[in-house]
């Protein structure tokens, strides 16, 4: 009987701390809002002391956490990772506005400056997801022609660029994340998977200039096109993803959009800004490729 006790109290105590919920504060990118299950799936950043970088879904205890306004795939979120005896599950989910990694004060000033001037022109136009993309056709670095009707049936991740872009956490940031998706997608790209590097500085960067470009990324020509043409279609198309662009000197100043568009031409998602890491596109372009519909 005595013993019986000792074992009920020591469980007891054991639940009071073996089994206390655990709390860390996360971030991750959202690759699906799972509202019919209550639950959100992410590609996790890291969590010190809890998990490495992962997909995971998350259960989440009250459904009106995910009406939260701008919570769709491709978006960074902050939440509460809790772990209990039964589990775990995310609270406090909210979305984190993008802020600019580029380390000059100047160049984060004029970006800023370039966003509050654009946001209510560009808002207008911006293509919300799950709408068909409008069709367009633009010339790549084979001086082919892409059109964008013609890849239907096919995950197609889109950005922008420029090929003098001088800031590491800009242009070439971008095209690393496409660069290092390559080498995940290898056996998928230009079957079932293309990547379009549309260029925001057309006097410049024609046909020639971007092979030689794509010759520093070692990118498959049969799924990654840089693409070139008239400045009003690039500036059309940019209006569709709200890209906002415009000249400062001899560069651009620019807003960063990574889009992906699904088999069935429509936008996927719109990743804004460039604090998402190579791994956290990668896991989005899986789970739209997986998608069955």
């Amino acid at each position: 009987m005595r013993r019986r006790v000792l074992v009920a109290a020591l469980l007891w105590l054991f639940s009071l701390h073996g089994w206390a919920a655990q709390k860390y504060a996360a971030t991750g990118l959202v690759l699906r809002v799972d509202r019919p299950h209550h639950a959100i799936v992410l590609s996790c950043d890291p969590i010190p002391g809890y998990m490495e970088a992962m997909v995971m879904a998350f259960p989440v205890r009250d459904s009106k956490a995910l009406d939260v306004d701008g919570l769709q795939p491709g978006v960074k979120v902050g939440f509460t990772a809790v772990a209990d005896k039964n589990g775990s599950y995310a609270e406090n989910i909210h979305v984190r506005p993008f802020e600019s990694l580029e380390l000059d004060p100047t160049q984060a000033r004029r970006l800023k400056i370039l966003e509050d001037m654009m946001t209510q022109r560009s808002s207008a136009a911006a293509l919300p997801l799950g709408q068909p993309v409008p069709d367009f056709t633009l010339t790549d670095q084979q001086h082919q022609p892409v059109t964008l009707s013609k890849l239907s049936g096919k995950v197609v991740a889109v950005t922008f660029i420029y090929t003098r872009c001088p800031f590491p956490d800009y242009c070439y940031r971008l095209s690393n994340n496409f660069g290092r998706l390559q080498k995940r997608f290898k056996g998928r790209m230009g079957r079932d998977l293309v990547f379009l590097s549309i260029v925001i500085d057309p006097a410049n960067d024609q046909p020639d200039a971007l092979a030689d470009y794509a010759r520093i990324w070692k990118a498959d020509a049969k799924g990654w096109h840089f693409l070139t043409g008239p400045l009003s279609e690039i500036q059309q198309v940019c209006r569709r993803f709200d890209m906002n662009f415009y000249p400062d000197e001899a560069l651009y100043i620019h807003s960063f959009h990574t889009a992906v568009i699904d088999r069935q031409g429509k936008l996927a998602a719109n990743l804004e800004g460039n604090d998402f890491t190579a791994n956290q596109l990668g896991d989005l372009v899986q789970t739209i490729l997986d998608r069955t519909n």
